[in-house]
């Protein structure tokens, strides 16, 4: 498991449904009504993937940053 992971947002995908907000505060928030990661770069968290894979656009992804392989949202 890597020990550092990337976090983005797709702006296009995002349509501000709040949930990342809601399931994981501490890692996103809300800017002019659309998710935005608190930190790009974080420390593994199963709270992390929880807001990402509960998008329901798939606008969140996480990302092991040393080699960027996709983390979440599952396929």
């Amino acid at each position: 498991m890597s020990t550092v992971w990337r976090i983005g947002v797709d702006l296009r995908r995002c349509i501000g449904t709040s949930i990342c907000t809601g399931t994981a505060p501490e890692h996103f928030r809300l800017v002019d009504g659309l998710s935005a990661p608190l930190a790009d770069v974080v420390a593994p968290a199963e709270v992390v993937l929880d807001a990402a894979d509960s998008c329901p656009v798939e606008a969140i992804t996480v990302r092991d940053a040393t080699d960027d392989r996709l983390i979440a949202p599952q396929e």
